[in-house]
């Protein structure tokens, strides 16, 4: 390293520290600025011999989590002291009580919940990055500013990824889409969340990222002056009124554009709504505020016609995480939807501050921001330390991105639980012992089922009995994560229970026959009735699934049990040898993996059904061998992220002489003759067979349903041009 680099670096330090204290959110006071500099001073000198992958010193990285965590989250002196030292006790020879006694308690303790979530062991079975998670989430419990320091780490690593090699790109990028960024929305941290997902994006599906970037960049300069015609309509009106106010137009994220296309099966141009307009104004008294967003609510619908159905109005109600704001989407000029967002100032920056802009605003000790109801509610499913990891993540993101209605009790007290949640959900959201022995639900005075999907301004009543406890199939009509972690939870104690008095019973049946109970017997027994685990035995007897006669069977064949043992054992893994061998043989020629380009023996996914062509990649599962998927396939995330160690990268090699079945989805304008025509275009289209088609015609518009066999998806492509030349037909898409 020459003096020049390091004088450089030095100069570079000295405004980077600078620029920290400039940009904080939060106004420091002197033992503020204090402690700041001696974090960054102990940090500058932990890290002086570190490097990252691209070169630069290591030190800008803490540098820049601490300007994240100060400028774009805005949290206070004692968090930006936190994120300069996260990564001190980790990668240097500071341990926790240096910084214990330099700092104080309470940045230790946040650099060691930081250090915590780091140093996870690695186990190859479960899923580390789901442990992790869970780890990471116990320790919210004890400090929020743990996992905001975290999710700020992870903005600076997602934007600073371009010299790692690809798979951890992908690895670290589905990580992001799958925890960090629900978590960064669940927090109330909006434009976090947003970078986190382009970003996301940008790694993990590359070609679809660039694609629609490039065209937001070509109509840019279009919107702009849309946006600005817009505007300048409503302009008059409000300042007629002499509002204070900004308006701006900013275009939705790539990821968003992307998630809209994809749910609603259509191109980049289809979007109707790209972009939103933003009014942000000032209100001098908090009674004012209100009052002057349906002002300009009613100012903007003067001049635009809105859409009845798509008002969000999260000023009377604002959503759990503190998100207040007006949402309308009117039609524009032009005969365009555009979105109307409708904040004060103080409630745009609580939208992008989340957490930290509470603290302002409210001025009290105790108010988070509706921080501690999600922690309660947090700490429930944490309790229950029985479900494995990566349920428990499944679990606990039911609850991260779901939107939210609003319901009543009878005495009039309002709830929010996720969109989609039951009345069985409502009973679990009021309180577990109510949840758990409920016994039926009234919604708006009627009698209704569990299973019944609540709306927004349902009054729900639950009817409980001691005698009522829950059974399997409530897991069926619950959706939120905490009422089925606690339904799950309760068929444990209840299956541990008959589990225990099934060993009692066992111990005495088993001693009639001349057998004694003890660990080897216990062995023999689960492989001789095919169970799992002696938990499983033992509840099978409790049950009775297991009787007398079934013993009297297991005593028989134990004078040849050693045998009989060995014969099961190796049973096992034979039928599951077996398993559809014509299938890997018939197929064993389409997919070669890993770098070596192996061939292997590998099964579809039923989930996202790929055909010769698709991206795709392999993910070894537990009992079922190599299973491939596509690489959008709706579970690829998770498996990305949670099993990286288990995905294996596969491509097609040639595959003309086999043959495919694949569906096609087509929709279009009834005409005389357009289903002869499609069906012929079929067939004269390289002999491609037909095996089922239908067709339904209702008020002018037809909608069909096509199964053909193709050998690769080039020719599925080639059909697909074809029939969309069709006149009269609309859209052909591969379901």
């Amino acid at each position: 390293m020459t003096e020049e680099v390091l004088e450089q670096e030095k100069k570079k330090l000295a405004k980077e520290y600078k620029e920290l204290l400039k940009i904080s959110y939060r106004t420091l006071t002197a033992k503020d600025k204090k402690l700041i500099r001696s974090a960054f001073d102990v940090a500058v000198d932990a890290h002086k011999e570190q490097r990252r992958k691209s070169g630069e010193a290591y030190i800008f990285h803490p540098i820049a989590v601490a300007k994240i965590v100060a400028s774009e989250i805005g949290l206070d002196a004692t968090s930006i002291a936190a994120a300069l030292l996260h990564d001190v006790v980790e990668d240097t020879d500071y341990s926790l009580a240096d910084l214990e006694q330099m700092f104080g308690e309470t940045v230790a303790r946040i650099v060691d919940g930081l250090t915590k979530i780091s140093q996870m062991p690695y186990d190859g079975d479960v899923s580390l990055q789901a442990e992790n998670f869970r780890k990471m989430l116990l320790t919210l419990n004890e400090d929020i500013r743990v996992i905001i320091i975290k999710i700020a780490d992870r903005l600076h690593n997602m934007q600073t990824m371009d010299s790692m090699p690809e798979h951890k790109q992908v690895k670290i990028a589905s990580e992001t889409l799958y925890i960090y960024a629900p978590m960064a929305h669940r927090i109330g941290l909006y434009n976090i969340k947003t970078e986190l997902e382009d970003l996301g994006l940008k790694y993990t599906e590359p070609e679809v990222y660039n694609d629609i970037l490039g065209k937001i960049k070509e109509s840019k300069e279009e919107q702009d002056a849309y946006i600005e015609a817009f505007s300048k309509i409503i302009r008059d009106s409000l300042n007629s009124e002499n509002l204070d106010y900004d308006i701006k137009g900013r275009p939705k994220s790539i990821f968003s554009i992307r998630r809209k296309m994809l749910a609603q099966n259509v191109s980049f141009d289809e979007v109707y709504d790209k972009f939103a307009v933003r009014i942000i104004y000032k209100s001098e008294t908090p009674e004012q505020e209100k009052f002057i967003a349906w002002k300009i609510y009613s100012i903007v619908t003067d001049h635009f016609r809105p859409n009845p159905i798509r008002l969000r109005d999260w000023i009377s109600s604002p959503k759990s995480t503190g998100y207040e704001a007006l949402h309308i989407t009117v039609m524009g000029p032009k005969g365009r939807w555009v979105e109307v967002q409708i904040r004060s100032q103080r409630m745009n920056e609580i939208a992008e501050k989340g957490y930290a802009a509470h603290y302002k605003y409210k001025n009290k000790e105790k108010d988070d921001g509706g921080l501690e109801g999600w922690l309660n509610k947090l700490q429930d499913t944490l309790e229950n330390s029985e479900i494995s990891a990566v349920d428990f993540v499944e679990e606990f993101k039911l609850n991260l991105y779901a939107k939210e209605i609003f319901v009543f009790t009878p005495k009039g007290d309002l709830f929010s639980l996720p969109k989609g949640a039951t009345a069985l959900d409502f009973a679990f959201h009021i309180h577990t012992e109510i949840g758990t022995h409920t016994r039926g639900t009234k919604v708006n005075g009627k009698l209704v089922p569990l299973s019944h999907v609540l709306k927004s301004g349902d009054q729900v009543e639950i009817i409980t009995s001691e005698k009522s406890k829950p059974t399997a199939n409530w897991l069926d009509y619950a959706t939120t994560g905490r009422a089925r972690s606690k339904i799950k939870s309760s068929l444990k104690d209840e299956k541990k229970q008959i589990a225990e008095e099934g060993k009692v019973i066992l111990a005495r049946k088993l001693k009639s026959l001349k057998i004694t109970l003890d660990e080897k017997t216990i062995n023999q027994l689960v492989v001789y009735f095919k169970v799992k685990t002696s938990l499983d035995l033992f509840y099978r007897v409790g049950a009775g699934i297991i009787d007398n006669q079934k013993l009297k069977d297991y005593a028989a064949s134990r004078s040849n049990a050693f045998v009989s043992f060995f014969k099961n054992r190796m049973r096992k893994p034979g039928n599951a040898e077996d398993i559809n061998r014509d299938e890997i043989t018939e197929k064993y020629d389409q997919l070669v993996f890993g770098k070596e380009e192996e061939k292997l023996d590998y099964k579809m996914a039923n989930c996202c059904n790929p055909i010769p062509g698709d991206d795709v990649f392999g993910f070894v599962t537990v009992n079922e061998g190599i299973k491939v998927h596509k690489q959008n396939c709706p579970n690829a995330l998770q498996l990305q992220s949670n099993y990286s160690y288990r995905i294996m990268p596969a491509k097609w090699i040639d595959s003309t002489q086999r043959e495919f079945k694949a569906e096609l989805r087509i929709t279009g304008i009834d005409a005389v003759g357009l289903v002869n025509d499609v069906t012929r275009v079929i067939s004269n289209n390289l002999h491609i067979d037909m095996k089922s088609v239908h067709f339904d015609s209702n008020d002018g518009v037809f909608t069909g349903k096509i199964v053909v066999v193709v050998k690769n998806k080039t020719i599925l492509n080639n059909l697909v041009d074809n029939i969309k030349k069709i006149n009269g037909i609309d859209k052909v898409s591969r379901v």
